[in-house]
């Protein structure tokens, strides 16, 4: 019996613009590539254009994200930690109507900043180094303040993906895993170190023209198993039957492209359940999350009603690599969520 497998993406080798002339998706972007050579050239579509820079950083004591959105009519900016031992949470989101002040790059790796006197967020890209500086004078009562060195390893692959709904609506999207991250948190009198062996950060930079409604699922890691530096990024619903997929496997910087899309298994009545991921036609994925935490996040405005869960644990199973080796996977800490949209 002869295997069913989805076609091999088209690999982007050269750099390209994401758009035409008119603001539609130029068809010669369409594919991936291992570095991030698409312009996001976006125009016209009022009130469609969807705009992200998320950074998410694995320490060793604590998860730390920081992130900057731009959904056209407004700009959100959200900080939230996670204590992983005593699962001390806290998350502050700022919203800026109309984001007149903040102002989105059309490359992956430029300055992205926002400030007022609620919340700094700074994102100074230079010399293969992102700066993170956010300042947030009350932060569940205490006063916070980060300061992380996130480092881009030059000869690393990333993911980067153009996924077209068609040529209206279209998304390009980077995933960058398993970068090294120095400094610290601190959290009223409480700070936390920031190691580059066992500490890396994960970069999801979004941008793209939308629908009024979108669900996606999305699991993630990025942590040193032994010697190793694991990487993992699959994404679930908002790709399938588009011909291209944001689902990859990095390991010490070396990026194994899956073309196949990957099913999530889940009960969206108790997330706390296990998950599963496998792949759609082979066995090329097969995948257990068990979480320990869950993050609810929720929006319900004129415009916009939003609803994250976001479950945090261990991802157990194996995956194989694009030379045909299987990689095991125990004990591997990140996460995973389920997203609801109307925006």
């Amino acid at each position: 019996m002869q295997k069913v497998r989805q076609h091999a993406e088209r690999e982007i080798i050269t750099p390209i613009a994401l758009c035409d002339s008119k603001g539609n998706l130029n068809p010669a972007a369409i594919g991936f590539s291992r570095k991030p050579l698409i312009d996001s050239n976006l125009s016209g579509h009022f009130m469609r254009k969807k705009k992200w820079n998320y950074w998410c950083v694995y320490g060793e004591d604590i998860l730390f994200s920081a992130s900057i959105r731009h959904l056209d009519y407004a700009a959100v900016c959200c900080v939230y930690f996670l204590d992983y031992e005593t699962q001390r949470f806290f998350e502050k989101t700022i919203t800026i109507p109309l984001g007149q002040r903040v102002q989105m790059p059309n490359q992956v790796l430029e300055t992205v900043k926002f400030s007022n006197n609620e919340m700094s967020v700074q994102l100074f890209h230079m010399q293969n180094e992102t700066h993170m500086t956010v300042t947030i004078p009350d932060f569940d009562g205490d006063l916070l303040h980060a300061d992380l060195h996130i480092e881009h390893p030059e000869n690393d692959d990333t993911l980067n993906v153009v996924i077209p709904w068609n040529r209206q609506l279209f998304q390009y999207t980077a995933k960058h895993h398993t970068l090294p991250t120095r400094g610290f948190v601190k959290i009223g009198d409480k700070r936390y170190s920031f190691n580059p062996e066992d500490s890396y950060a994960v970069l999801d930079y979004g941008r793209g023209v939308w629908s009024r409604k979108a669900s996606w699922n999305w699991a993630m890691a990025s942590q040193r198993v032994g010697k190793q530096r694991i990487g993992l990024n699959l994404g679930g619903k908002w790709t399938d039957g588009t011909g291209m997929t944001e689902n990859a496997v990095f390991v010490d910087g070396h990026m194994s492209k899956i073309s196949e899309d990957v099913i999530f298994s889940y009960d969206d009545t108790d997330y706390m359940k296990p998950w599963h991921i496998r792949s759609k036609f082979s066995r090329d994925v097969d995948l257990t999350f068990t979480p320990f935490f869950k993050r609810e996040a929720k929006i319900n405005a004129r415009l916009v009603t939003s609803e994250i869960h976001q479950l945090v644990g261990y991802y157990h199973g194996f995956v194989y690599l694009d030379d045909g080796s299987r990689l095991p996977i125990t004990q591997l800490l990140g996460s995973i969520d389920e997203h609801k949209a109307k925006w």
